[in-house]
């Protein structure tokens, strides 16, 4: 089998792809994998260590903040069109399949125009403007959400939910706790995703403060890397960290974090259709922080659709701040019987066999 698997721009669009494609070499160890990304993603640094060779196209995300900048985004979708074409051509896949980004867009579409399968995967509940462009002309669509399904027409249209990497699944606590070298206490995990969060990192902030001295509660936090040096500075300045009782540990990215969320009673994150669906594997209650710039708001109807089950919390980026934060926390950490209802709420939303059920449509059509 070949197949040519390409998504970008963020974590929630990589990982899933990687995910399948893992999948589909295990089941058939000689499969033919390509991925297809930009030069300037993160998917070019992160699929290169899974081992997959990685080919690029020339692309940009549409600039929505003048027409001048937009225009310039879209006058590169033409070429990036012919480089997949190209790259298609010569690679002779089986299966051509998307997960999101703007990357995803030219090469799927160049895929149509092929005798093989093209597909697409819509991570959130109101899809992006490429899988809309694209939906009536692929061979099957899978959807993380029901949702979804009114927004977009095509020929086959699967809810498969969103694929989980195993590793999310087969973490042990125990183990991780000691990896860790974490207790088994209530434990709150903050991240802003794959680039990080300033608005996240700010409250964050002032949530250790509160909980310098409590020796019952334990923190992971991961600042994303471009903030990760001003928050050690900031917290050298305002708290004693040789004193503190609270057990914190700092990160500016973690590979493993797998093994965090195994370990966390509670997140603070953003409500990327990606880490919702780790949340829902795993029963890990959190309080959302939609992106604000995501395109056409979907983190926030992310959250909101999760909200309206009792499964999440949510705070509106804007008015975020780390009395809010403290708070929301404290209420939630002091109610285990509300932290148990959102839980058994978020397990209803879980898909554990997303994966399974989206590779064999890959393998058998």
């Amino acid at each position: 089998m070949r197949l040519i698997v390409s998504g970008g721009g963020t974590g929630g669009h990589i990982y899933p792809a990687l995910a399948i494609a893992k999948e589909v070499k295990r089941i058939i160890p000689e499969a033919q994998i390509l991925y297809v990304g930009t030069e300037k993603g993160m998917e070019k640094d992160i699929v290169s260590k899974e081992g997959y060779p990685f080919y690029a196209v020339d692309i940009s995300g549409i600039d929505r903040s003048s027409l001048l900048r937009a225009s310039r985004s879209l006058l590169k979708v033409p070429k990036s069109f012919w480089q997949a074409f190209n790259i298609i051509k010569e690679f002779k896949p089986d299966v051509v399949l998307g997960t999101g980004g703007y990357v995803s867009f030219p090469v799927v579409l160049a895929g149509t125009f092929f005798n093989c399968k093209t597909m697409i995967h819509e991570q959130n509940v109101f899809p992006g403007l490429a899988n809309r462009k694209l939906a009536s002309r692929v061979d099957c669509i899978f959807l993380t959400f029901e949702e979804t399904r009114k927004y977009l027409s095509g020929k086959k249209i699967k809810v498969t939910g969103l694929p989980v990497r195993r590793e999310i699944m087969e973490v042990k606590r125990e183990e991780a706790l000691k990896h860790l070298e974490l207790k088994d206490k209530f434990t709150l995990i903050a991240f802003g995703g794959s680039r990080g969060a300033m608005s996240i990192n700010k409250a964050m902030l002032e949530v250790v403060r509160r909980y310098q001295n409590n020796e019952d509660m334990q923190i992971i936090w991961i600042t994303g890397y471009t903030g990760y040096e001003e928050i050690k500075e900031k917290l050298a300045m305002s708290i004693d960290t040789g004193k503190m009782k609270l057990t914190l540990r700092l990160f500016p990215y973690m590979y493993n974090i797998e093994e965090a969320l195994a370990v966390s009673s509670l997140a603070v994150c953003r409500a990327g259709a990606s880490t919702l669906c780790e949340l829902a594997v795993l029963g890990l209650p959190a309080i959302l922080i939609p992106y604000p710039y995501a395109a056409e708001g979907h983190q926030e109807k992310n959250a909101r659709a999760l909200k309206e089950k009792k499964a999440a919390d949510m705070v509106i980026d804007e008015y975020l701040d780390g009395d809010t934060l403290y708070n929301k926390i404290e209420y939630l950490r002091n109610n285990p019987y509300l932290l148990a209802e959102m839980r058994a709420n978020l397990l209803k939303e879980a898909r554990p066999y997303a994966l399974k059920d989206i590779v064999e449509t890959i393998i058998n059509g």
